[in-house]
């Protein structure tokens, strides 16, 4: 089950009318996703404003050619449908997967085409688009640069450290878990570098669990 919803509990669902879960074990309150679920088993559908990865699909105009048309290879089975149009996701090679949405009134069966506004936004959703159809066409698909290894790294250590400092963890404990018990006893700890790495990982963690996670989802460009 996907859920076009924010991980931001303060905020409301991005679109109504949405299936959800309700659990009387909890307190009685609805779920987007079943909460018995862990985080490997779940897809989250984001709303393509923020994820400017998500291709949108149209349809074909008459002057365009159809006949080599690759939307027949798009695994649209699982495909939920509200307002917008119907949301599915197309997995690739790697285990990762690109989000699509085909637009309403737009039949599943047609050839379609991708739909790209003229913004600052048309980069992103240019190399989206680019590992769909390298996928597509069975070719090397190209990384998906808006997380690169160092970003998930850093944000994966943002988070230990915000979790260590929520338990009551000081800062030396927290840097002696991300960098080594050795690194951090080779240096006085108030004077030392470490110490500020850390406390950066933390406020920039704790930032990120204020909503600022949803800037994983974009590149990081000059407008």
């Amino acid at each position: 089950m996907t859920s076009r919803t924010s991980w931001h509990f303060n905020e409301p669902p991005l679109t109504a009318n949405r299936s959800c879960w309700h659990s009387a074990s909890d307190g009685g309150c609805n779920f987007a996703i079943a909460p018995t679920l862990n985080a490997t088993q779940t897809t989250v559908t984001w709303s393509p404003e923020l994820d400017t990865s998500a291709v949108l699909l149209t349809s074909t105009p008459t002057i365009a050619p159809t006949d080599r048309n690759l939307s027949r290879l798009l695994d649209q089975a699982r495909a939920e449908t509200d307002e917008f149009g119907s949301f599915f996701h197309h997995v690739l090679p790697d285990g990762d997967a690109i989000q699509v949405l085909r637009l309403a009134s737009v039949g599943a069966d047609e050839p379609l085409s991708a739909l790209i506004p003229l913004d600052p936004d048309a980069l992103d959703r240019l190399e989206a688009l680019l590992r769909l159809v390298q996928s597509l066409l069975g070719r090397r698909v190209a990384e998906d640069t808006r997380l690169t290894h160092q970003k998930r790294r850093r944000a994966r250590h943002m988070l230990q450290a915000v979790d260590g400092r929520v338990n009551g963890a000081s800062y030396r404990e927290i840097g002696s878990v991300i960098y080594g018990r050795e690194r951090v006893a080779s240096e006085p700890w108030k004077t030392s570098a470490l110490r500020d790495a850390t406390i950066d990982l933390v406020k920039d963690g704790l930032a990120m669990i204020a909503g600022g996670y949803r800037n994983l989802l974009r590149h990081r460009r000059r407008r």
